[in-house]
């Protein structure tokens, strides 16, 4: 595989931090001032860049489903010169239902916590480096041949995307109900952008705003936090309310807080 190198990760990532830049990778369509007859420049790069990010992620979950897993999340970013293509996987609902029935099943070899009960199947990717190291191979010889990574070398990380998950699709909400989860918003509720607590409801309030990335067209609009599961910071605690409504496209960020 021209210019790729495959690095497998497993755990919280610490990379989600980092810049992004998929939306810019790839030769940039600049046409000058002077040959527009003297308009604005004209920078096609954000439109061609976001449609062949949304080109290689399809891509990538068609590989994926070939080995039983799925997509949870994708990313491009580094510099020009470290550009770095992070893939994270977890097995699809049909491996996660397998390792339920091994739980039920007292199958051994699985983790402790797992047992316990303290630790929700839903919440482990299930993945491993032999499916990490498959899905790589197979999916970096699907981007070189049909091109979808213009340009020089980039390294390809697949991963699993960590107890820390990030959480962006409503029926992520649906699934992950009950777990501790950290949301940032577009706009402040109570004078506060930054809430912490247990996801205890995801309501049919409304039709959703049109074009929200976070707007499913069910309805499913907003989701209710238990303030009381966690210990909260001064504008929480100023706020006054022990739940807090949050709307769907109102939220920036969100995404699970492990409990351990």
């Amino acid at each position: 595989m021209s210019g790729l190198t495959a690095h497998f990760l497993f755990g919280a990532n610490s990379s989600r931090n980092s810049p992004q830049f998929g939306r810019f990778f790839g030769p940039a369509r600049v046409k000058s001032r002077e040959a527009s007859g003297g308009k604005p420049l004209v920078l096609r790069r954000l439109v061609t860049m976001a449609v062949r990010l949304d080109e290689i992620r399809m891509a990538a979950q068609r590989v994926a489903a070939s080995h039983g897993l799925d997509v949870v999340d994708l990313e491009f970013t580094g510099s020009a010169k470290e550009r770095i293509l992070r893939v994270f996987l977890e097995k699809n609902a049909e491996g996660r239902a397998r390792l339920r029935a091994d739980i039920a099943a007292g199958t051994e070899g699985l983790p402790e916590r797992l047992i316990e009960g303290t630790l929700s199947p839903e919440q482990l990717s299930g993945i491993t480096h032999e499916d990490c190291a498959d899905f790589s191979r197979d999916f970096g010889v699907l981007l070189d041949v049909e091109e979808l990574v213009p340009g020089a070398e980039y390294t390809l990380e697949a991963s699993s995307p960590g107890l820390d998950r990030k959480l962006t699709r409503p029926e992520d909400f649906r699934r992950f109900r009950g777990s501790l989860v950290k949301i940032q918003t577009f706009e402040p509720i109570r004078n506060n952008r930054h809430w912490q607590g247990r996801l205890v409801e995801v309501s049919n309030s409304g039709p959703g705003t049109p074009g929200s990335e976070l707007d499913s067209g069910t309805g499913e609009t907003s989701i209710t936090l238990d303030l009381a599961a966690v210990k909260q910071n001064s504008k929480s605690r100023k706020a006054g309310v022990s739940t807090v409504e949050i709307a769907l496209s109102n939220i920036e960020k969100a995404q699970l807080v492990p409990e351990i």
